[in-house]
């Protein structure tokens, strides 16, 4: 998920969690899940570098700890082994995207921009998708339709 994160290049690395309701926590040191787990039994913790259009969202296991510079969301446990839809992906990138720009504070030297709401569909009409790299290097089919980009 490409979003702003170059707050402060001088900044600590950090483990990024989005929970549900759109905040963020942060660990600059290695957490077990099962430690997160404890305060939040009704969800699951899922690596946002293993989530895919059309591919089954799966836990990171209770044993493992949270990597440093990795970003993570906290899930209801009745997505747990769903398709991740490119709607629900697109809607999550939207939590990340506001939960990291209000956590960077006046120091962020990103550029802000209003953007309106993005629509993420498959292929359609017969046209093939668009093969988009993401930051991981692996390669993703979407066709997005954006609505308007305010500059």
């Amino acid at each position: 998920m490409g979003i702003c994160s170059s707050c402060d290049s001088a900044s600590v690395a950090t483990a990024k969690l989005i929970l549900q309701d759109g905040q963020l926590q942060e660990f600059s040191y290695p957490v077990r899940v099962s430690y997160i787990l404890q305060k939040y039994p009704s969800y699951f913790i899922c690596n946002s570098d293993e989530m895919d259009f059309d591919d089954v969202v799966s836990a990171v296991n209770d044993n493992e700890e949270l990597q440093l510079g990795q970003l993570y969301f906290a899930l209801p446990l009745s997505r747990l082994r769903q398709p991740l839809q490119a709607e629900d992906m697109a809607a999550l990138a939207v939590k990340a995207n506001s939960a990291l720009t209000r956590s960077c504070g006046d120091k962020c030297r990103c550029r802000r921009r209003n953007l309106s709401p993005v629509t993420v569909s498959g292929e359609k009409d017969g046209k093939p998708s668009r093969r988009v790299a993401d930051g991981g290097g692996r390669k993703r089919n979407f066709t997005a339709k954006l609505n308007a980009i305010a500059e």
